[in-house]
């Protein structure tokens, strides 16, 4: 298994910053777990590098908003916004269990244009305010306790806070690191840029994005939706 040392001695090496059979430095071990989680704590932070979306699910008391992040409402790391969100009605339906898409708005000033913020009833869409240490989510029309939130989040990524931390990755993820941290090293030690590297950081990179790609289907906005008919993308025409 590949530890965090074992990387970053590679990583070294193909920055040219020591040579085959050299042995690295201490603080250069260090500096370079430094840059390792500043590189994965921003990858952490782009859909096309994290190989997975988690399900954050939690039951509605009628709250304005719920906080999110370390010793928040919900204990999980706080994200920087939210994929997608569906709520569920867990109280009064028999047998299946139904799931019902939440908008998400992407913007205050989109929140702010709802006149009666506090009004409770059928939730409809939901906005993330990215605050830090935590964030805060607000529903709206402000659910009851008979509703189950479910929020889409990008996974956080590794990080390593020892250098025997081994990596556990998807394996395409081992390469990318290497050879990204070793173009930072390059930086640090101000070397001039390695075409080769550069193109080897991107070839890893992209085989990543490929392998993490999902790109949703596309959707007909309801404001062109007209007299209740579907447009049909292949006749141009609305059908219904």
């Amino acid at each position: 298994m590949t530890t965090a040392r074992d990387l970053i001695n590679d990583a070294l090496k193909d920055a040219g910053a020591i040579g085959v059979g050299q042995t690295a430095l201490a603080e250069d071990i260090n500096d370079g777990l430094k840059r390792l989680n500043a590189m994965m704590a921003q990858w952490s932070r782009q859909r096309w590098l994290v190989y997975h979306l988690i399900d954050v699910a939690f039951v509605a008391d009628g709250s304005l908003n719920y906080s999110i992040g370390s010793g928040g409402d919900l204990n999980y790391p706080r994200p920087d916004r939210v994929e997608a969100a569906f709520f569920r009605q867990v109280v009064g339906v028999p047998g299946n269990q139904v799931d019902y898409p939440l908008d998400v708005l992407n913007s205050r000033e989109d929140y702010n244009r709802i006149a009666l913020k506090s009004m409770d009833s059928f939730p409809a869409c939901l906005f993330y305010d990215s605050g830090y240490p935590l964030g805060y989510i607000y529903i709206w029309p402000v659910p009851s306790n008979q509703y189950e939130i479910h929020l889409s989040l990008k996974a956080t990524l590794q990080s390593f806070s020892s250098l025997n931390d081994t990596i556990n990755l998807p394996p395409e993820y081992e390469e990318a690191l290497r050879v990204n941290l070793a173009v930072r090293l390059r930086v640090k030690y101000q070397m001039p840029m390695d075409p080769q590297l550069i193109g080897l950081a991107k070839v890893a990179l992209n085989v990543i994005r490929n392998s993490n790609a999902q790109i949703p289907t596309l959707e007909m906005p309801r404001d062109l939706m007209r007299g209740g008919s579907n447009y049909n993308i292949f006749s141009d025409r609305y059908d219904g």
